[in-house]
């Protein structure tokens, strides 16, 4: 568990219908939207997003697809040249590479 704090905090009752949430859900509410916007912005990782919401990071990733937030923020061409880099260090070409350098 984690140090927390309480925040109060003043909201126009009539917001809770553009939430399409209950005042008694509120709170859920916010913190979900928190952690959604955090995970977005990269300054909370989906692991840290999924313990704030005491949910498991597989429910986190579903809820970023629910609201249209990609999980991958990488192009498929980087990704392509993440695997091409990990093909290359599983075979050894990378340090063979390497050694015909020195």
């Amino acid at each position: 568990m984690y140090d927390q704090i309480t925040v109060e905090l003043g909201f126009p009752r009539d917001l809770l219908d553009a939430l399409h949430t209950t005042e008694s859900e509120l709170e859920s509410e916010l913190k979900r939207l928190i952690a959604l916007e955090l995970f977005r912005e990269e300054r909370i990782s989906s692991g840290k997003a999924a313990e704030l919401l005491g949910i498991s990071k597989a429910e986190f990733i579903d809820l970023l697809d629910r609201h249209g937030i990609a999980y991958f923020t990488e192009t498929p061409e980087e990704l392509e040249a993440q695997v091409e880099t990990l093909r290359e260090l599983r075979d050894g070409s990378l340090s063979d590479d390497e050694d015909d350098a020195d």
